[in-house]
């Protein structure tokens, strides 16, 4: 009963209160799934990317940490290719540095500080890890791509190479005109 009400507490304070750039709900009024939103920071890699994820809320919370997992694909050294996140205070003690003092805010906000600061020094995936402390402009380039592919809202992609090109974009239902042949063309 002490674990629903202080999730209760987190998600109303998630939804009155959140920290910028975040946004976390349950997944068909279950507690124990959840669903988060993190926008990547400015001035990184993943600025303008919306970045979902999984969150799974153990038996034992908070005297256990959440289960996070990435649902978008993102290029970082710390976040593997399924999505699994190698930070310190999703960690248990003795290994980690989870406390019940902590709360899925400060969860998604050291998450959101992680995508801006990558740790090289502690990474799930080495050869990315390699690259952003060897090839800082390749990693960031590659960052970018996978950000704008995967991350970025269909309709702001649109919008930026809109305005990056002066072209507008023609809906779907709205069909090319057709080009009548030019005589003598045929």
């Amino acid at each position: 009963m002490q674990r629903q009400s202080r999730l209760k507490r987190e998600l109303q304070l998630l939804s009155t209160e959140p920290p910028t750039g975040i946004s976390c709900w349950q997944v068909d009024d279950n507690m124990e799934q959840l669903r988060a939103q993190v926008v990547g920071g400015s001035g990184s890699p993943y600025e303008g990317g919306v970045f979902s994820l999984e969150v799974a809320v153990p038996e034992r919370y908070p005297f256990q940490p959440p289960r996070l997992q990435f649902l978008t694909p993102i290029y970082h050294p710390n976040i593997d290719t399924a999505g699994r996140i190698c930070l310190d205070i999703l960690k248990p003690p003795p290994e980690g540095a989870w406390r019940p003092a902590l709360n899925l805010s400060s969860v998604l906000t050291s998450i959101q500080l992680l995508m801006n600061e990558p740790n090289p020094e502690d990474p799930l995936m080495a050869d990315i890890a390699r690259e952003y402390k060897y090839h800082r402009a390749a990693y960031t380039a590659t960052a970018r791509e996978w950000t704008e592919k995967h991350a970025k809202p269909r309709d702001a992609a649109v919008s930026s190479r809109e305005a990056s090109t002066g072209q507008k974009r023609r809906s779907a239902d709205q069909p090319e005109p057709a080009k009548k042949p030019r005589p003598g063309l045929q």
